[in-house]
């Protein structure tokens, strides 16, 4: 039987269909629970910028998000409030709603409400705003191919990933198939780093996982990611960007966040958090840098 989430309360992959009325609704029911309530409290004080976070951040380090609000705080004259979810959706459905100016998201979330949301910045990663999703196996592994992990315990990331679920549903598609047939059993573990640690300890037989996370936590925890081994790199897709509510495009408070995010690399405090993400800086990249991204979509739909 397929296994479609790691807990009850993960949102299924079905949460990557949802209709717009749907997903707004759902952005109020979000904004209304307790946890994520207590971090959006009245905007009283218009000055603080909120910031959201999800799970493409490769560090969860209270001093790596200390220093980013620290730095988005000088960088922009207004108090910054981070705001952390657990996944995509969570962040997204606040970013839709307009309850956070801007937020840290995955190209594929955003190209999904590309008409409610503006692209702010995007990352550098080794010279360019581009990275790939890696399908991994366990180092001891002896697939050579996608088809040899047909019947694998496979790990996704997260149901609003494109590294960590587009990618590998975009595989399928071409094979005229779907994980639910392809795989003996799947699941979401809401995090890269998680997909490494459920391939490393033989949780899942292969995984789907953002690129630019697996090489980081190559040089920060060798022994753990030496468990694994890339099978297949992706195509380059945009990188992971910053996003704001469509609304704000062309604001005060959008341009200075996005000075704030391209000046990002000329600050010391700055640099130090490029630095801890090993990232380059943020450009203003074209839209047609997330196009390969929109493509998969609509092959991925187009076979069904």
């Amino acid at each position: 039987m397929q296994e479609k989430e790691l807990r009850p309360d993960c949102p299924s992959a079905g949460a990557t269909v949802l209709g717009r009325r749907s997903f707004l609704g759902g952005a109020l029911s979000l904004i209304s629970s307790p946890a994520i309530g207590a971090a959006l409290e009245s905007r009283s004080d218009k000055s603080v910028l909120r910031f959201g976070l999800t799970p493409v951040f490769l560090s969860n380090d209270i001093d790596v998000l200390d220093e980013l609000r620290n730095y988005l705080t000088k960088a922009t004259g207004h108090e910054v409030q981070l705001v952390t979810q657990r996944t995509y959706q969570e962040v997204t459905a606040l970013l839709v709603a307009g309850n956070l100016e801007a937020a840290w998201i995955c190209g594929y979330p955003y190209q999904k409400f590309h008409d409610d949301l503006a692209l702010l910045a995007t990352p550098l990663w080794r010279g360019r705003p581009l990275y790939q999703s890696y399908f991994i196996v366990g180092s001891q592994s002896r697939a050579k191919t996608l088809d040899d992990c047909k019947g694998n315990v496979h790990a996704f990331s997260d149901p609003d990933s494109n590294s960590g679920y587009l990618v590998t549903k975009a595989y399928l598609s071409e094979r005229h198939t779907s994980e639910d047939s392809f795989f003996r059993k799947t699941f979401f573990t809401y995090g890269h780093r998680n997909v490494i640690r459920a391939v490393a300890s033989g949780l899942a037989d292969s995984g789907s996982v953002d690129g630019y996370v697996w090489e980081v936590m190559r040089n920060l925890e060798p022994g753990l990611v030496d468990q694994t081994r890339v099978l297949i790199r992706s195509t380059w897709h945009g990188f992971p960007p910053v996003a704001a509510p469509a609304r704000l495009q062309n604001t005060e408070v959008f341009n200075t966040l996005q000075s704030a995010f391209l000046n990002m690399a000329s600050d010391p405090v700055g640099r130090s958090v490029l630095a801890r993400l090993e990232l380059d800086g943020f450009v203003d990249a074209p839209q047609s840098t997330f196009d390969s991204i929109a493509a998969n979509m609509a092959h991925v739909r187009s076979l069904g």
